[in-house]
């Protein structure tokens, strides 16, 4: 009788340590987050990330209600929706987070996160600050970056190179732009906050950081 209880008791053990196995494969490497204003120098920093190391990392592909910017295209830098398609989705639940701006919809499906997880890379995403708020409610446990500009000075002189936005849109985007910078300065709402004030320095600190902090049963994760 002891032992046939033994043997159920180390049955039922190695069933549950095949189970907690098998979540932590589905869960996947954390996410890593990239935030900051429009013009920061965040999606530069991000493909650079993929360039260098595009076996470790893929990028969640956002949607948006905007339309295409010269150059962009559906399906590699966001997924281009209308308003009432968007809307449908996030009412059945298919979307992690959603946030509104300049009068555009964008957001993070849960199958564009799945996507990249299954594969076995860390998930990068690039979201706004009513995405970072939303998508702390959920499980993904995510690292968490603030890139931002110097100054709001240097920050307009870089947008208005740009030239792709009317005079009303860009002061828009300042006064958000501020309204963020304050949020991601707050202690306790980011991992880190990089100051993009040179390019090879801020994208010295993130790889730093997520060297340090990704989850990879692989020593030395960034390694050149």
């Amino acid at each position: 009788m002891l032992k046939i209880l033994l043997r159920g008791l180390a049955l039922n053990s190695i069933t549950n340590l095949l189970r907690l196995f098998a979540t932590m494969v589905q869960k996947g490497p954390r996410p890593l987050v990239l935030c900051g204003p429009s013009g920061s120098g965040k999606s530069t920093l991000l493909k650079r990330l993929l360039n260098d190391f595009p076996d470790k990392f893929g990028f969640s592909v956002s949607h948006t209600t905007r339309g295409p910017r010269p150059g962009e295209k559906d399906g590699v830098h966001y997924h281009f929706t209308n308003k009432s398609d968007m809307i449908a989705a996030v009412e059945k639940g298919e979307f992690i987070e959603t946030a509104t701006f300049s009068g555009n919809m964008y957001g993070t499906s849960k199958r564009a996160v799945e996507d990249v997880r299954c594969t076995g890379k860390t998930c990068i995403l690039d979201i706004e600050i009513e995405g970072v708020k939303q998508i702390k409610q959920t499980d993904l446990d995510p690292l968490l970056v603030f890139v931002m500009p110097p100054n709001i000075e240097q920050l307009e002189k870089r947008l208005r190179a740009r030239n792709t936005e009317q005079e009303d849109a860009l002061k828009k985007r300042l006064e958000t732009a501020s309204r963020e910078i304050v949020y991601g300065q707050e202690p306790g709402n980011f991992h880190i906050i990089i100051v993009n004030d040179n390019l090879d320095k801020a994208y010295s600190e993130l790889r730093d950081f997520v060297s340090q902090n990704l989850q990879s049963s692989e020593p030395g994760v960034l390694d050149y």
